[in-house]
């Protein structure tokens, strides 16, 4: 690592980490009581300095990855999938917090319409792939069908037999046209699953977050896990395997995943241009409009 890089990561840690202390606040806002139980069931968590040390230095790779997938015109596809709660937003959320939206974008679909349960199944996802120079992360994606709609009766046995049969071809197409697919399984244990739970119930930022799908999560733990297993071996194929993501301690599991992320692509610096700022142009005969204040938004803070 140069010196140049340790200094404006020394920098970074000490006076720009507004938007990441930001961001882990959704950890830090439980009462007293949940904060207390939560640390008993996690001793040996990661220190604060330290994970923001690697966060930092992850995301400056995932930065060096994007401009190598944008100038090579690459395609790469994550999917990210798991137990309900088991942290795949926290990770998605972090790898791309620092990158270009043009470039890397999520597609987190909802239900599909009636139209849309009348198509191919995988036809939904199709339009969503990524073109030259994109990164596309899927929340949750196709294995839908082999999870939450086989678990839940959305699906019938032959539809969820069709997709098991159709899928590891699908994703052999999508790896033969030159996408680059990674596929994360994020585990936890039943107990942190209901320990999340329960802090979602009495987090009022976090509420919006427990949907029935949730609830229905608990009640039908081991038909999931059924389901999960069934899908591993059916799915994870030499060219698309499975990756599993222990989810447990959230800070860790979201460093793993970033890290192993960048282990699975082979970038690597991209030349630029160096940047000079152009003088601005000043013609003394220009006179700035004042505008009306009701334009402006007030400034209470």
């Amino acid at each position: 690592m140069s010196d140049t890089y340790k200094d404006w990561l020394e920098a970074e840690l000490q006076e720009n980490l507004d938007e990441d202390i930001e961001i882990e606040l959704e950890d830090a806002v439980l009462s007293a009581e949940i904060r207390r139980i939560y640390r008993s069931h996690h001793p040996d968590q990661m220190d604060r300095k330290t994970y923001f040390h690697e966060l930092l230095r992850l995301q400056s790779e995932l930065i060096r990855l994007q401009d190598w997938v944008s100038h090579h015109k690459e395609k790469v596809v994550v999917i990210f999938e798991g137990r309900d709660s088991a942290g795949k937003g926290g990770a998605i959320k972090r790898i791309t917090q620092r990158l270009n939206p043009r470039v890397a974008r999520v597609v987190a679909l909802p239900a599909p319409s009636d139209r849309e349960k009348t198509q191919w199944y995988f036809q939904r996802y199709v339009p969503h792939l990524p073109a030259g120079g994109e990164i596309v992360l899927f929340d949750r994606s196709w294995y839908n069908r082999a999870g939450v709609e086989r678990v839940m009766g959305f699906a019938s046995e032959d539809e969820v037999e069709q997709f098991f049969q159709d899928v590891p071809e699908f994703e052999r197409m999508l790896v033969r046209s030159g996408i680059r697919l990674v596929k994360y399984w994020f585990s936890i244990t039943d107990e942190e699953q209901q320990m999340r739970f329960q802090i979602r119930i009495h987090d009022p930022l976090k509420q919006w977050k427990l949907s029935p799908m949730d609830l229905q999560s608990r009640i039908r733990w081991e038909a999931y896990t059924k389901a999960k297993e069934d899908m591993f071996e059916r799915t994870n194929i030499p060219e698309a395997p499975w990756y599993i993501v222990p989810g447990n301690d959230k800070k860790r599991a979201r460093l793993n995943c970033m890290d192993h992320l960048l282990g699975m692509i082979p970038y690597a610096d991209v030349q630029h241009e160096q940047i000079s700022l152009p003088e601005r142009v000043f013609n003394p005969d220009y006179e700035r409009d004042v505008l009306p204040r009701e334009l402006f938004v007030p400034q209470k803070y």
